[in-house]
């Protein structure tokens, strides 16, 4: 993400330039439009897809005296249209913090272009894995997930969520989709660009896969738990720009990393592996959405795998990166003591050898030796 310089000069209409700056005022505009949409009969149903969530299912309820009916969703591809213009109100919120949080504290700090681009990324995604974070913790906890973890695999396919697990399903992929046309909105550098493929096609996959799978109640655990770890290192590294010296997060977080990996596995094992290998409806049935079969799981199990090993890699390498920088400041500190000690040593021999000097040209010294 490299700095924008704001300029008194105008762009060209429709410029690279113009778009850049005023990205966030255009998408507004696309945003108003579907939302003007709703107040007219003839385009309320089109603009309805585009805001609403889709594919409601009411179920009646016969544990109570009186039924009461309840709200559940499924997936299809009129989700497509309600993830476009959450991915719009993604990048006006984007726009939001950047403009009156996170530029104000750059203002302030005067940070180096490195560290402008560091900071910016760890604001924005600190902001986005703190309520994500806060809002599917939410839901395991009113739907018991955590309380009745066989809840995870039992009853398989899941093609019924409440309305707050599929909002936050559409919301993840509006949000990881947004991050595709920040790579221009933020004009990344074009060496940093490959890796911010890799890590957003990385979510969209597994967020994707989760969903379209009906595997949305293990996805949700693992993002949870994917997000708290992350939200810890962009934290750290927030505080790291302020203090230098401050680097606790970082070993806290290596050893929360460690475990998260060993965790998801364990949960992605126990869930696909054991729990619908033994459940009761197998096969491969896409109008009932179940795809319990071998070589999906098969498929899911080794996706998760691979991701996990490549995360694992990456780790390793930049704990071995920040101990070999470590080790060569430990050794330039080492180097430099010496050196300043022998300077002083040598200095305060000239001194006194520049008294002795002068003592010996004294005329008491001359009297002396004449003597």
């Amino acid at each position: 993400m490299a700095i924008r310089k704001k300029t008194n000069k105008n762009p060209p209409v429709l410029s690279h330039e113009f778009v850049i700056q005023n990205h966030a005022d255009i998408v507004s505009c696309v945003a108003m439009v579907f939302l003007l949409g709703l107040m007219f009969e003839v385009t309320s149903k089109v603009a309805v897809l585009f805001i609403t969530v889709q594919y409601n299912v009411t179920i009646s309820t016969s544990e109570s005296p009186e039924e009461t009916p309840v709200n559940y969703f499924h997936h299809g591809l009129k989700d497509a249209a309600t993830v476009f213009f959450y991915m719009l109100v993604a990048i006006i919120m984007h726009a939001i913090i950047q403009e009156y949080v996170l530029d104000k504290i750059n203002r302030k700090m005067h940070f180096s272009k490195t560290k402008h681009s560091k900071f910016n990324e760890s604001g924005q995604l600190s902001a986005f894995y703190l309520f994500s974070c806060g809002w599917g913790a939410s839901i395991l906890l009113s739907e018991n997930f955590l309380s009745n973890p066989v809840s995870l695999w039992e009853g398989y396919p899941h093609t019924l969520m409440p309305f707050q697990m599929k909002f936050f399903y559409i919301c993840q992929l509006g949000y990881w989709l947004h991050a595709l046309p920040e790579l221009y909105f933020q004009k990344t550098k074009k060496e940093d660009i490959p890796r911010q493929l890799v890590y957003i096609s990385l979510y969209v996959v597994h967020i994707a896969g989760a969903y379209m799978l009906n595997l949305n109640r293990l996805g949700l655990v693992l993002l949870v738990l994917h997000y708290f770890v992350e939200l810890l290192f962009h934290v750290s590294r927030l505080v790291y720009f302020s203090n230098d010296s401050r680097q606790t997060g970082f070993t806290v977080w290596a050893v929360l990393f460690v475990l998260g990996r060993l965790l998801t596995l364990s949960l992605s094992v126990l869930t696909v592996g054991f729990g619908l290998a033994g459940a009761e409806q197998q096969g491969l049935d896409l109008p009932a959405g179940n795809f319990n079969v071998l070589f999906v799981r098969i498929t899911v199990l080794a996706t998760i795998c691979v991701t996990q090993a490549f995360m694992m890699w990456k780790f390793i390498n930049f704990q071995l990166r920040r101990w070999r920088e470590h080790a060569q400041a430990q050794t330039l500190k080492k180097k430099a003591a010496p050196v300043k000690s022998k300077a002083k040593k040598d200095k305060a021999n000239g001194v006194n050898g520049a008294l002795s000097s002068n003592g010996a040209d004294s005329p008491r010294a001359r009297k002396e030796k004449s003597s």
